[in-house]
């Protein structure tokens, strides 16, 4: 995934995410949506981690294409 794409993707999920939190303060979010919402957060984390080492790999003169999108487990266990 190219670094443009990357943004593509984060926005459309920052879009979904955005849309899904304006309905939490009136209703609530029901079960599917809540766990949407957790998916979309997971995805994002994982699409900044891409970002971040393709951008990590340019600083050190490597290839940035060869940055891969790591399992979901393992950036979700990241500490902020």
């Amino acid at each position: 995934m190219m670094p443009d794409d990357i943004l593509q993707t984060i926005d459309a999920l920052v879009a979904e995410e955005h849309q899904l939190r304006s309905q939490a303060p009136g209703s609530g979010l029901d079960a599917a949506e809540r766990a949407r919402l957790e998916q979309l957060e997971q995805r994002l984390d994982q699409c900044w981690d891409l970002l971040r080492q393709r951008r990590a790999r340019v600083e050190a003169g490597e290839d940035p294409a060869d940055a891969r999108a790591r399992p979901i487990d393992e950036v979700e266990s990241y500490q902020q």
